[in-house]
């Protein structure tokens, strides 16, 4: 397994479409998976999706531990999950606003409106279908994800640019404004 480079926002593989993957491609994407764990484990990051590591192909993972869970949600993480050629479909038309980060934008998040609930499916390693419904944090880490494999990045989603911030300046704020409001 190998630490990959991380491609950054400006790099042209981030805007392509991913290719999606066929049965035939087994051994390769394995080893592709397999590099791409320990990536995010270095990155220190909750997701990840195969354009970011300079592989045009549809694969996406992620997480999402229980300090991130929806307080009403029935599961209180996520623990990786794997997803070859991901499929999004929102559950409703309710959205919502969050901050996010992207491993491929370093130093900045911003806010960007989600479907509040969605449904995803997805091929697992071993072959079987993963379907499941999710809202919350998990919803947006998977949308985040599959967003990646259209060549679509956050700041792209954003409605409003002047909520994209740097993240040290972001957390100075939130301090200041709980020193001031005890909040």
């Amino acid at each position: 397994m190998a630490i990959l480079k991380i491609a950054r926002m400006g790099h042209p593989i981030l805007l392509q479409r991913a290719e999606a993957i066929s049965p035939a491609q087994g051994q390769s994407v394995r080893q592709l998976i397999g590099d791409m764990v320990e990536t995010l484990s270095d990155a220190g990051g909750v997701g990840l999706a195969a354009p970011q590591v300079h592989q045009s192909v549809r694969v996406i993972m992620f997480f999402v531990p229980e300090e991130r869970a929806a307080p009403d949600a029935e599961e209180k993480s996520v623990p990786l999950t794997i997803l070859i050629n991901p499929e999004v479909e929102p559950v409703g038309k309710d959205t919502e606003l969050g901050w996010e980060g992207c491993l491929s934008i370093p130093g900045l998040q911003g806010l960007v409106p989600r479907f509040r609930t969605i449904r995803y499916r997805g091929v697992a390693l071993d072959g079987t279908m993963i379907e499941r419904e999710a809202s919350g944090f998990h919803a947006r880490v998977v949308q985040h994800e599959v967003d990646h494999l259209d060549g679509i990045l956050y700041p792209m989603r954003m409605r409003d640019l002047s909520q994209l911030a740097f993240n040290e300046e972001w957390r100075r704020f939130v301090a200041e404004r709980k020193e001031m409001t005890g909040k």
